[in-house]
């Protein structure tokens, strides 16, 4: 008599007619993989980063800074999240940098504080980064770059033109220009505006021939005038585009024509990857929606910054970041980090 329940089994030759796991029906989801022998640990596995107990770094500075030191370090709170933003923002800046990068700032305007950005911008650079930062006087129209820093010589691009085949040296260079406590560098423009005329294309490409030897940042304070013959060899050099509006309604026309006219003469490349800074040069108006205009130029550019109105850049004088309020040291960092953030990346040989 057949018994359902096994369904026409029957032992075979060299069956002994008992069930095994080999041959009992399973559940492939359930089936287990046999483990794999277990590694014994090598010394690989005693890194320092396995061992040591991790901490937050001791605070900065404040109250913070005050209690990790009155308790030997033994209560540490860590920095605060504004603290943390900022030293991220620094270690952004100073990413390294292989070669020169040469950053042109430009407006149609005369009036938004092209200059000024020039040399705060320039200066927050030479204050974190490690390396050389030199920013070059190029307007035609006697600029006034050389007066933002304590001015050493009385030296100007011109003369360093005449010398530009004997200076072989660092120390060679320095002759020609002024140096702020920052360590940026500013080599003035001629002050004869007749002389100042004649600095041209061919002029302008051979002083960052020279300094592009010596420095790894390069930022040119461009004049207002886009057709002058040293503008076309900024352009044609620039790695990076900085465009200066102010947070009115004129500068922010000038500088969008900033931008068509570039578009128009086929920069529209450096139109795209520029940053926009828009520097507010007067005190806050409620009639003015700067959220606007940073909203416009943040569809033809890369990114934009606004640097808020500060009495010590108001003043027009020597730049000096000591005497910036805490919101324009940010705003600086910030405006600083988006440029870094276009830098190519640094080969370790």
């Amino acid at each position: 008599m057949t018994d359902d329940r096994w369904d026409g089994w029957s032992p075979g030759p060299q069956d002994d007619g008992r069930m095994t796991s080999a041959s009992t029906p399973t559940d492939p989801a359930i089936q287990q993989v046999p483990a794999s022998p277990m590694q014994p640990p090598t010394a690989h596995d005693l890194s320092t980063s396995r061992l040591l107990r991790t901490s937050p770094p001791p605070p900065t500075g404040g109250w913070r800074r005050t209690l990790f030191d009155v308790t030997g370090g033994r209560v540490n709170v860590g920095n605060s999240a504004k603290e943390q933003r900022r030293l991220a923002l620094i270690r952004q800046v100073g990413n390294p940098l292989h070669g020169c990068h040469r950053i042109a700032i430009l407006s149609l305007k005369g009036g938004v504080g092209k200059t000024t950005v020039a040399a705060a911008l320039g200066s927050t650079f030479s204050s974190v980064r490690g390396d050389r930062v030199i920013a070059v006087d190029a307007n035609p129209d006697r600029g006034t770059l050389s007066s933002r820093v304590p001015l050493e010589t009385e030296k100007t691009v011109r003369d360093l033109l005449k010398d530009a085949r004997d200076i072989d040296k660092y120390s060679a260079v320095r002759d020609f220009t002024s140096q702020n406590h920052h360590r940026l560098e500013v080599l003035a423009s001629e002050s004869d505006p007749a002389m100042s005329e004649a600095f041209d294309a061919y002029d302008y490409e051979t002083t960052v021939a020279v300094l592009e030897r010596f420095y790894n940042i390069v930022l040119t304070d461009c004049g207002t005038g886009l057709l002058h013959s040293a503008m076309r060899a900024v352009l044609r050099s620039a790695d990076g585009l900085v465009i200066v509006s102010s947070g009115s309604v004129d500068g922010a026309r000038s500088a969008s024509a900033t931008m068509d006219w570039l578009d128009a003469h086929g920069y529209r490349h450096l139109v795209e990857q520029s940053l926009t800074v828009v520097n507010m040069v007067r005190p806050g108006s409620k009639v003015i929606d700067v959220s606007k205009i940073v909203d416009h130029f943040g569809q033809r550019c890369r990114a934009v910054r606004v640097i808020p109105y500060d009495d010590h850049l108001a003043q027009g004088a020597e730049v000096d970041l000591d005497a910036l309020s805490p919101a324009t040291r940010t705003a600086l960092l910030e405006t600083a980090a988006a440029m870094t953030a276009e830098f190519p990346p640094h080969v370790t040989r």
